[in-house]
């Protein structure tokens, strides 16, 4: 007997929260455990299947910091930044929901590269659901369709990156049209990969800059959670230039552009760092200058 089979629900065993969108799905095939939506926050993570070392590193700062909190984590199953959150979230230890754009049967599970990934959220407890028939094939059309199951079973869609005209920015514009938070990683304005989340910024998605921030969005109280430890735990585990620039803003706050130089990093890189220690908490940047949280 299949240890984790393909089932399907539909009516009143639905998520209550796909009912609310236009034209819901009708039915849906599970597979695994379907986290409580009374007791969870669903968290919609997208971006683009080119990510760069910054979005890699961004979307795992990022889940790192929600660990024991109740927030189920929800992507594609997609290369790129889908498969980053779903290995990210197993990795905090967080629940994490699969939404492929094909059918579940390991024949056709699209990526067919993910199938060990989609093995590892079943025995982690989480669950693969789909709009299409189990034998179903990936096609053009199945993706966006699994969109809006991504967007009408989650309370917010972040995205990491996406380009000006990505893919990743349907699924926005579908958590809008449902009423959904959407939040955004910002990032370089010289990287094409970032235009697409920062122009989301400009048009009012909240922007995010660390798991404080992304807590903050899913109104938890963050009173209520001592992070110091894990700050310590991040303090230790620097690479080489993030060190270097913690090592400065130890000794007196800078501004960005004489922090740079002191660290002897170029301007990109410099910004880039600075970036990924704002993620993860350690610093913040108020009255022109930067300093350790």
């Amino acid at each position: 007997m299949d240890v984790h089979p393909i089932i399907k629900i539909a009516g009143k065993n639905l998520p209550p929260a796909l009912l609310e969108i236009p034209q819901p799905p009708k039915s849906l095939y599970l597979q695994g455990n379907l986290p409580s939506v009374t007791e969870n926050i669903f968290l919609a993570i997208v971006g683009s299947r080119k990510f760069s070392a910054y979005g890699r590193e961004a979307c795992e700062q990022l889940i790192a910091g929600l660990a024991g909190y109740p927030i189920v984590i929800v992507s594609g199953l997609a290369l790129g930044i889908d498969t980053i959150a779903h290995q990210s979230a197993l990795k905090a230890g967080l629940k994490t929901v699969a939404i492929p754009g094909s059918g579940l049967d390991r024949r056709v599970l699209y990526p067919s590269i993910n199938r060990r990934l989609a093995e590892g959220i079943l025995e982690a407890g989480g669950c693969l659901l789909s709009e299409s028939e189990p034998t179903e094939r990936a096609t053009v059309w199945s993706f966006p369709k699994r969109n809006r199951i991504m967007a009408g079973l989650s309370q917010a869609v972040l995205v990491i990156e996406a380009t000006e005209k990505s893919g990743t920015l349907i699924t926005a514009r579908m958590a809008l049209d449902y009423n959904r938070d959407v939040l955004a990683v910002p990032g370089s304005i010289f990287n094409p990969g970032s235009f697409g989340t920062n122009r989301l910024i400009k048009q009012g998605a909240t922007p995010i800059t660390s798991s404080a921030d992304l807590l903050e969005a899913l109104h938890f109280d963050l009173t209520e959670k001592n992070s110091s430890g894990r700050q310590e735990e991040l303090f230790a585990d620097l690479s080489a230039p993030e060190k270097k620039i913690v090592d400065i803003l130890k000794i007196e706050p800078l501004p960005r552009d004489e922090l740079v130089r002191q660290a002897g990093l170029s301007v990109s890189e410099g910004n880039s760092v600075l970036m990924i220690l704002e993620i993860k908490g350690l610093i913040k940047e108020s009255g022109g200058e930067i300093r350790i949280v």
